[in-house]
């Protein structure tokens, strides 16, 4: 049994023994890491498991589950946490009172200040047990920023799952998934997904396929191989639609949101895809015959 094989055998084990846990991803997430961390997300609470989803800074790809990753580090718990932008000396007093059958929670800004918009209030639950914590694309704690940083007691005292690709891995967790030759992340989720026997859905197959096309630079990269065309077949026999991936347009800019990063993909909107066949009969555009440069490290840090 070989080292990949061990560490799926003890994510198991982990996974299936906890209730709950929280899925987290390093700032500025490409398109294969975002769509790993809400694949696994999705499979996860399939199978009952209380999750959640974190980012020190929220990914705006059109993938399913990006809407629950959150900016700070919350567990699912029973404690209500209402959470508005704040400024020193914003807020003047906190009160409370009792109306019937509700409970109102007063706050009143400081004279000369703004009052607080409904809409940016946030509404979180926090208080509860984390057993397991699973950090994605992440060579080290540090990597994944304040979310970290802020938190560290949080990271004591619970199993970690490190699943990643890059070079420099520091091996932190008490599981370490990772293959630094795997062409993207959203393949070692997929293993990890089949290994606990997951029945794979729409979404999350659509997730994997759309990772692993922005990773391989739709499947041309030096990295793609046999087991990535595999994989791929996997995912379209489990209902994968295919999503185009595209580099930002330089004259328009990039889309509302977008980080923008040197020779990454991103996954631009599809709420009115086309149809394959008029994507195949679209013009080549005209640089196709030019070789392709690709470098070796980017990918994997």
């Amino acid at each position: 049994m070989d080292s990949n094989q061990n560490s799926l055998t003890r994510l198991h084990e982990v996974v299936t023994k906890g209730n709950a846990g929280t899925i987290i991803l390093p700032p500025n997430p490409t398109a294969d890491t975002t769509a790993a961390a809400c694949a696994l997300y999705l499979g996860l609470t399939k199978m009952g498991k209380s999750l959640t989803l974190a980012c020190a800074s929220k990914p705006q790809f059109d993938l399913v589950g990006t809407d629950k990753i959150q900016t700070n580090l919350v567990s699912s718990g029973d404690n209500l946490v209402i959470s508005f932008p704040y400024s020193e000396g914003s807020i003047d007093k906190v009160d409370y009172n009792i109306q019937g059958n509700f409970f109102n929670l007063i706050i009143a800004p400081r004279p000369g200040f703004p009052k607080i918009n409904p809409q940016q209030v946030k509404y979180n639950y926090t208080g509860g047990t984390v057993d397991f914590i699973i950090t994605i694309d992440a060579p080290s704690l540090n990597s994944l920023g304040n979310i970290y940083s802020d938190n560290q007691n949080q990271f004591v005292g619970h199993d970690i799952i490190n699943i990643d690709r890059h070079l420099t891995n520091a091996f932190f967790g008490t599981v370490n998934l990772v293959n630094k030759t795997s062409s993207s992340i959203s393949e070692l989720v997929l293993n990890v997904l089949q290994n606990l026997q997951m029945e794979m859905d729409r979404d999350m197959a659509t997730n994997l396929y759309a990772g692993i096309s922005s990773a391989t630079n739709n499947f041309t990269s030096y990295s793609v191989n046999a087991d990535t065309f595999e994989h791929v077949a996997a995912l379209l026999r489990m209902g994968a639609v295919k999503k185009v991936i595209r580099k930002p347009d330089n004259q328009s800019g990039n889309p509302t949101g977008f980080q923008s990063r040197p020779n990454r993909e991103y996954l631009p909107s599809t709420n009115n895809p086309k149809p394959i066949e008029n994507v195949e009969k679209e013009k080549q555009p005209q640089d196709w015959l030019k070789p392709k440069i690709f470098r070796g490290g980017n990918d994997l840090g």
